[in-house]
C-alpha cells in the first residue's frame, strides 16, 4: 500500500498502545472483504476532510454524515455526548422521514448504574423509532451468570480481562453481525487524557471509521443543549458524576478535575479499550478464541464424520 492511503491497515497516529486494549473492530480480517463497505481516504482528502468538519457545527457534521457512510451507526453508553447526538440524529430524521435512520449499539456490561439502566429505558421512550441493538458480555445475560463463568469482581482481580470480556469482544461482535462500516461517537477534546487532540474523523487499523461529531464541544455546550432540548439524561450528573461507567469504576467529579477523573479513579488507564489499538495481550486473547472455535469445530467435524461412518456400516 502507498504511503498516501488510509484504508483499513492505517491507524490514528494520536493514539497510544496500551496493555490489553484493542480497537473496537480488530476482528475485522475474520469478515468477507464483500461484506465490508470499501471506504477509502488518501491522507490528504482525511486532513481536507477533518480541517472543513471542525469549522461545522455538529448538526451540520451528521447531515454530512448520513449521506456519506454507509452501514453507519451510532455507539452509544448514554452518556451526556451520545443523548445529544441521539436528539440530533431524530431531529434529521423528522427532516427527512423517508431517509434510512441510524441505529444505535449499546454495549451492557451488567454493571451499569440502575441510574443509567433507567435512562436507557427513558430514551426508549423519547426515540421510540431508534432501534437500539444490546451487545452483552458472550454467554451471559446477567450477573450471576457473568460471575459463575468469570468469578467475582473481576475488574480488580485482572482489569484488562475484564474490559475484553464486558466491553471489547461485545464490540467487536456487534460490528461484525452488524457490518459496521463507520460509528458515531461521543467522544469530545474537552473530556481531557487522550481525548485532548481528538479527530472529527479517524480510521483505526481494522479500518471502522469513526466519526466524533462534538469533538470541539466543552462539556458546559453539551449540557446546556440537553437542557434546552429537554433530553433525558443520567440523574447522577445532579449529583457530581460527568462521566458514567460501571458502577464499581465510576466516582463524581472534583471541582478542577477533568470530565473523566471520575473513571478508573487511582487507575493509569484512561480508556476501556474499545478506542485503543491493539496490543500483544489482546492479540493472545484473540487468538486463543479462534485457537478454541477451530478446536470445537475439529471436534464437531470428527463427531459427524464418526455418524457417517456408522451409518455406512449399517447401511452395508
Amino acid at each position: 500500500m502507498s504511503d498516501d492511503k488510509m484504508s483499513s491497515s492505517v491507524s490514528s497516529a494520536s493514539l497510544e498502545l496500551e496493555s490489553g486494549y484493542v480497537s473496537g473492530n480488530s476482528s475485522v480480517s475474520s469478515r468477507s472483504s464483500k461484506q465490508i463497505p470499501q471506504i477509502v481516504f488518501t491522507k490528504e482528502h482525511l486532513r481536507f476532510l477533518n480541517n472543513t468538519l471542525n469549522n461545522l457545527p455538529p448538526l451540520e457534521i451528521l447531515r454530512w454524515c448520513k449521506i456519506t457512510f454507509p452501514n453507519l451507526y451510532q455507539t452509544t453508553a448514554f452518556g451526556l455526548s451520545g443523548l445529544v447526538t441521539l436528539d440530533m440524529l431524530s431531529k434529521l430524521a423528522a427532516e427527512n422521514p423517508s431517509s434510512p435512520g441510524i441505529e444505535a449499539i449499546f454495549l451492557d456490561t451488567l454493571y451499569h448504574f440502575e441510574d443509567t439502566k433507567q435512562l436507557v429505558e427513558d430514551t426508549k421512550d423519547k426515540y421510540p423509532n431508534v432501534r437500539l441493538h444490546v451487545y452483552k458480555p458472550e454467554g451471559c445475560d446477567t450477573v450471576e451468570e457473568f460471575e459463575a463463568r468469570h468469578g467475582k469482581e473481576l475488574w480488580k482481580s485482572n482489569d484488562k480481562l475484564y474490559d475484553w470480556i464486558a466491553k471489547v469482544e461485545p464490540a467487536e461482535r456487534a460490528y461484525t453481525e452488524l457490518n459496521v462500516a463507520a460509528v458515531l461517537t461521543g467522544r469530545r477534546r474537552s473530556q481531557g487524557a487522550k481525548r485532548g487532540s481528538l479527530e472529527i474523523i479517524e480510521v483505526t487499523e481494522a479500518g471502522l471509521i469513526k466519526i466524533n461529531p462534538l469533538a470541539a464541544w466543552s462539556f458546559k455546550q453539551v449540557n446546556e443543549y440537553i437542557k434546552a432540548n429537554g433530553v433525558p439524561y443520567n440523574s447522577l450528573l445532579d449529583k457530581g458524576y460527568k462521566s458514567v461507567g460501571d458502577w464499581h469504576s465510576t466516582e463524581p467529579v472534583k471541582e478542577g478535575e477533568d470530565e473523566r477523573a471520575g473513571r478508573w479513579k487511582g487507575q493509569e488507564k484512561t480508556e476501556c479499550g474499545i478506542h485503543n489499538k491493539p496490543s500483544k495481550y489482546a492479540m493472545f486473547l484473540r487468538q486463543a478464541a479462534e485457537k478454541k472455535r477451530l478446536e470445537e469445530e475439529a471436534s464437531q467435524l470428527v463427531d459427524r464424520l464418526g455418524e457417517v461412518t456408522i451409518d455406512h456400516a449399517i447401511a452395508i
